[in-house]
């Protein structure tokens, strides 16, 4: 493999990218890399992937609905965690009663 037409390209890749973050959607590979599985990655990871045949960029109708699902899951689990962490104290109805009469 001759690595400066590699990292040429690599470069070449990194220079078309528009952000610094971008959704991704994997590619299959030989190694078997499952097809369609998105994540965000940086813009130096992304063009690596990209140069290697291992992923693609994501479209924009793919990233709003990665970014949608993942904010609907960090809602979700703000919920769950807020639910775990409130406590509830049970007050006997007896004892309201033993202090009235006090």
């Amino acid at each position: 493999m001759d690595l400066r037409a590699y990292y040429k390209k690599v470069r070449e890749v990194e220079a078309t990218i528009p952000s610094d973050h971008v959704v991704l959607v994997s590619l299959a590979t030989p190694e078997g890399g499952k097809p369609g599985i998105r994540t965000e990655a940086p813009r130096a990871i992304a063009a690596k992937l990209i140069a290697e045949g291992r992923a693609r960029l994501a479209n924009q109708q793919e990233a709003e609905e990665f970014r949608a699902a993942n904010r609907e899951a960090k809602e979700k689990y703000e919920q769950d965690e807020a639910a775990r962490r409130m406590h509830v104290v049970v007050v006997p109805a007896d004892a309201r009663k033993l202090k009235e009469r006090s």
